[in-house]
């Protein structure tokens, strides 16, 4: 009373005239107290509304409950559990009052609103293709709070595969009671996790839940697609499942959605490649050919080679599988062969859209290959890719598909092979320790090996010495010598099937050589890659 008192009197002295009850109909401090009350209500009543303790029986009591009596409870509640503390560890009730405001100190110097920030920022929300999230798939009520650990660390995982640029999720099942979670980073597969069978099959059928898979098939293999949500981003996932020996193994394609960040200028192309890739664009038709094995970085530079034209002025039309970035102002259809739609069949319906560019995400067969190239002759500028190990592997697989080598040499106008090193950890990358034989081979070669570094290991690069990957190109013109070559001779087709793949090797070797003498990568790096 002496307080309302105070606050009272204060009032009336710093605003009079104003907030004074003599002047006024109603109390200013009993409206405030009033308003309070009410808003503590309602808060406590939805607590009781989303709290999983309390059944949904007895929520309509409890809220009513809550309404009347629940502002008591936030006094009576932490009193009674000081009480209690105290009886059972035979302290005074103000020592134990004053160790829980200690602990709460602590506990706030050790969090600090960053923390709370943080925790926002990692929260993560899967969701299906049409939006509904893991959450409504499950259910709510005794099965929501039954599962909920699985869903925890479902997304968990997921969430950690994002924070550590993971390309693939791997969950594996090791033997009958453990499963394997490995994450590929930088083109490596790492274990990250080792998790009882039992709980990993229920977070497999969870990701197969919210990708719409069918979770009660365990040996037919099926595939899906899901989304994550975060703070600062939103990543596409593709995941096949198939039955395995002691479960069901699960693969998960995290689908970059960095890949826009990417220019010609970055991804790793020297001045002169890249000269001849930009003027390679500029040009109203051809075809430019990326070849190289999966997971080399043939979609990046793709879609840094798709940058460089201007989306207002030329019809740019892709088919992809899937696709992994949005262009705006560029029409994008996704293959689906459960619906009929092939690179072929689409590819067919494009050129009766008027387009200025056409680019295919992969050539899987003659009849692709076959209308991609006519395209290219008949004013098209064509952009694709092909799984092959060089540039000379990429013509002989293009001609072993069944496609006339006329139709080659008159469409094709660049290829380009390519491959990814890891780059060294700036943090902790340390002069590498180079063998007296190492050092004369570079003395004898002219190289300067001063320059030379290796992997160390730190805790920004996970132990691994190595964080991100950068490019090597080896970029070929196909001029008129070599389509004449094409068309006229047998004897290059087959010395490009014999020698094609290690000639590509060698100027893929030196691309990486230079990486190395400049401190990008390491020698260990280029042997795993190049060989």
């Amino acid at each position: 009373m002496e307080a309302l008192a105070f606050i009272k009197c204060f009032l009336s002295s710093s605003l009079p005239g104003v907030v004074s009850s003599a002047t006024l109909p109603f109390s200013p401090v009993r409206l405030v107290l009033l308003a309070g009350w009410v808003y503590l209500c309602l808060y406590f009543v939805q607590r009781v509304q989303f709290s999983p303790s309390v059944s949904r029986r007895h929520k309509t009591i409890a809220k009513i409950a809550a309404l009347f009596i629940g502002p008591i409870l936030l006094f009576v509640l932490p009193i009674v559990n000081i009480v209690r503390k105290a009886s059972e560890s035979h302290r005074s009730i103000l020592e134990t009052v004053k160790e829980r405001l200690q602990n709460a100190v602590e506990s706030i110097k050790s969090s600090g609103l960053g923390r709370l920030k943080s925790e926002d920022d990692s929260a993560i929300k899967l969701l299906d293709t049409s939006g509904r999230s893991i959450e409504e798939i499950y259910g709510h009520g005794k099965a929501k709070r039954r599962d909920s650990h699985v869903l925890d660390l479902t997304e968990q995982i997921i969430l950690d595969a994002l924070e550590q640029r993971a390309s693939d999720i791997l969950i594996d099942p090791k033997d009958e009671s453990i499963y394997t979670i490995r994450f590929r980073v930088d083109g490596v597969l790492r274990t990250v996790k080792q998790i009882k069978a039992e709980v990993c099959q229920a977070v497999v059928n969870s990701i197969k839940a919210v990708a719409n898979m069918d979770i009660s098939e365990k040996r037919r293999p099926q595939d899906g697609a899901f989304i994550a949500k975060t703070a600062g981003r939103t990543a596409s996932f593709r995941a096949a499942s198939a039955g395995v020996i002691n479960g069901e193994k699960l693969s998960i394609r995290v689908l970059s959605q960095k890949t826009g960040m990417f220019t010609l200028d970055n991804v790793g192309l020297l001045e002169k490649q890249r000269a001849i890739v930009k003027n390679a664009i500029k040009k109203p038709s051809g075809m430019i050919l990326m070849c190289g094995p999966t997971g080399s970085g043939k979609t990046t530079t793709l879609y840094a080679m798709l940058d460089r034209i201007d989306l207002f002025t030329r019809n740019v039309i892709t088919v992809e599988d899937p696709i992994e970035y949005v262009l705006p102002n560029a029409s994008q259809i996704e293959v689906n062969p459960k619906a009929d739609i092939t690179f072929a069949k689409s590819l067919r319906s494009i050129l009766r859209q008027d387009p200025d560019v056409i680019c295919v995400g992969e050539i899987r067969d003659e009849e692709t290959a076959g209308i991609a190239l006519r395209a290219s002759q008949t004013g098209h500028l064509v952009l694709a890719t092909i799984h092959s190990n060089s540039n000379a592997s990429a013509l002989v697989r293009l001609l072993d598909l069944g496609v006339m080598p006329v139709l080659v040499s008159s469409g094709l106008t660049v290829l380009t092979s390519q491959r990814l090193l890891r780059r060294l950890c700036r943090n902790c990358k340390v002069p590498a320790e180079l063998s007296q034989s190492q050092i004369h081979k570079f003395r004898r070669k002219g190289i300067n090996y001063k320059n030379i570094l290796q992997a160390s290991g730190c805790d920004k690069c996970r132990g691994t010495g190595y964080r991100g990957r950068v490019g090597i190109f080896d970029v070929l013109v196909l001029d008129n010598k070599l389509k004449t070559n094409i068309v006229n001779s047998e004897m290059l087709i087959d010395e490009l099937r014999k020698n094609g793949d290690k000639k590509g090797r060698s100027n893929l070797r030196k691309e990486a050589l230079r990486r190395v003498v400049s401190g990008i990568t390491s020698l260990e790096e280029l042997k795993r890659v190049v060989g």
